[in-house]
């Protein structure tokens, strides 16, 4: 890799036409794609606080690596960690060395590049909960700017638990920190954003007190993701597609995010969240809003986010006898994943014993609006299931004869889109086609774009893509209060009945390595549909 400052002054390579970039295979430098060509934003100080925590070793610290290394931040860049642990600057830089070098984001990893990043790291001692901490800020960072020609513009960055996130925030306005007299202001805000509706409107409204909604940027990391944003390139840029992308053609879709790991150390947080509001209530209720969204006036954060709100909108809340028949809340018990024996969930070290909790989630939302009135949405997410994938798979209706059928009840069968998010971001397309031969036989064939492969180059990790659009000012792959909002007022009554024996289905069991509980394949055999195969 290039050392920063080589990066930075390296000439733009020469525009190259659409037509061209899709035409001719990218180069790929022994055997290894290049990375895709990132822009150059203004300086800005960050502020991260909880750097010493798990998020900013794993994730932050080697995006922000990548990033300056690829030129992208410009020579006024800081990064001011603030955390409890008593370290010096130079044990802050230490232990972010050893967690860029072993993350695996990082993108060439070289102690030549990292000599010239690690000086724009530096910490600061304190506790979130100290009502002096902000003050002190203000007062370090003023320092800091006379001391140093860093930039004025300054981004917050929460990477701390919920419970404290208020306390930073409303310290953040009374050490006036908020105004933007001189360069920009704004704040990250990790999920989970609230634990229910009532949760999300209170810490929505202490934020709104502080900062103005342009300042805010609630991060969700899959929205980062190349497929994720590709979805609307994919919808609404082909006209092949843009058409039929309604209920006259399409069956049902399932949206389905399955790892393999259980909850590793994260027994505390998870026995609190479970698989509903950890995943779906963030995640997978994104996939579903672009997925089904209306094709926005421009692509740009207030016209992208406010069609993503309509389809929440149109999620018709369900009755009881629905959360019966369109909820399944399951738990992995013992089992072998892969090679590898896995315990149940209730033997986990740090969970409760004889805890409900649930890990595993399938829902069969309705959007009751023009364009998919009486299409199922299905939702699947669970910890200790055959494989780790996540995806959008779109079914479309099978041709209205069996025109090539060899006996009078066979069948084709119907176009899958499946579009990959991981591993191996993509989009696959299956059809039918004739077999080799004399007689009249068909199969079905999948052609197959991956990201990697089809462009030649490496797409930037979901962080690096994030925080250099909450740099850029770009809110659109960020999440808005309302939207925020309307998430949890479909979840928060699913978690309710749930947690009333009488009106909510029976906690489920699946063995550890399965596909998940029989009870989410009968869910969808009663409108006769399938969940694609994890195994």
């Amino acid at each position: 890799m290039s050392s920063i400052t080589e990066v930075a002054e390296a000439a733009p390579p020469p525009a190259v036409k659409a037509h061209e970039a899709t035409a001719t295979p990218a180069t790929v430098l022994q055997g290894q794609p290049q990375q895709a060509k990132l822009p150059q934003t203004d300086p800005c100080t960050i502020v991260i606080f909880g750097a010493s925590g798990d998020l900013a070793r794993r994730k932050l610290i080697p995006a922000l690596y990548n990033l300056a290394c690829e030129g992208c931040t410009g020579n006024r860049f800081h990064v001011l960690g603030i955390g409890r642990t008593h370290l010096s600057d130079e044990d802050f830089r230490a232990q972010m060395r050893d967690a860029a070098a072993t993350a695996k984001d990082t993108r060439d990893f070289n102690e030549e590049s990292w000599a010239r990043f690690a000086p724009r790291l530096t910490y600061m001692i304190g506790d979130p909960n100290d009502d002096g901490l902000l003050h002190e800020l203000a007062a370090h960072l003023d320092h800091m700017r006379e001391e140093s020609d860093i930039s004025p513009n300054t981004l917050f960055y929460l990477s701390t638990p919920p419970s404290v996130a208020p306390n930073i925030i409303q310290g953040l306005g009374a050490a006036s920190l908020t105004e933007e007299k001189e360069g920009y202001r704004r704040i990250i805000i990790e999920k989970p954003f609230g634990s229910d509706l009532n949760s999300a409107r209170q810490l929505n409204e202490v934020v709104a007190r502080v900062f103005d909604e342009h300042q805010v940027y609630r991060i969700d990391h899959y929205l980062g993701k190349e497929t994720v944003q590709n979805i609307l390139v994919f919808r609404f840029g082909n006209s092949l597609f843009e058409p039929v992308w309604n209920r006259n053609y399409i069956d049902y879709v399932e949206i389905t995010a399955a790892e393999t790991l259980g909850i590793g150390g994260r027994a505390g947080y998870y026995e609190e969240a479970g698989a509903l509001r950890d995943m779906v209530a963030n995640h997978l209720l994104q996939l579903l809003c672009l997925t089904a969204m209306e094709p926005p006036v421009a692509f740009d954060a207030d016209s992208v986010r406010e069609e993503k709100v309509q389809v929440l909108r149109a999620i018709r809340p369900m009755s009881a006898e629905e959360l019966r028949t369109r909820t399944v809340h399951g738990q992995y018990a013992a089992g072998k994943v892969g090679s590898e024996d896995a315990v149940a969930y209730k033997q986990e070290k740090g969970v409760r014993p004889g805890s409900a909790t649930e890990t595993y989630v399938a829902l069969e939302f309705r959007i009751e609006n023009w364009r998919w009135a009486g299409v199922p949405f299905y939702v699947r997410t669970g910890k200790r299931l055959a494989r780790s994938v996540t995806e959008v798979a779109v079914h479309f209706k099978r041709t209205p004869q069996a025109l090539f059928a060899r006996t009078p009840d066979a069948q084709i069968e119907p176009n899958v889109i499946v579009l990959r998010i991981q591993p191996d971001e993509g989009i696959s397309l299956g059809i039918d086609a004739k077999l080799p031969g004399t007689e009249m036989q068909t199969g079905t064939v999948r052609m197959d774009f991956s990201y990697s492969k089809g462009f030649g180059v490496r797409s930037p990790a979901a962080y690096e893509t994030l925080l250099l659009d909450a740099m850029q000012g770009d809110a659109t792959l960020f999440t808005r209060r309302d939207e925020v909002e309307a998430e949890w007022k479909l979840i928060t009554p699913i978690e309710e009945a749930w947690a009333r024996s009488e009106s909510a289905p029976p906690l489920a069991t699946y063995a550890s390595g399965s596909s998940g509980p029989a009870e989410a394949d009968q869910m969808l055999a009663r409108n006769g549909h399938n969940w694609r195969p994890l195994g």
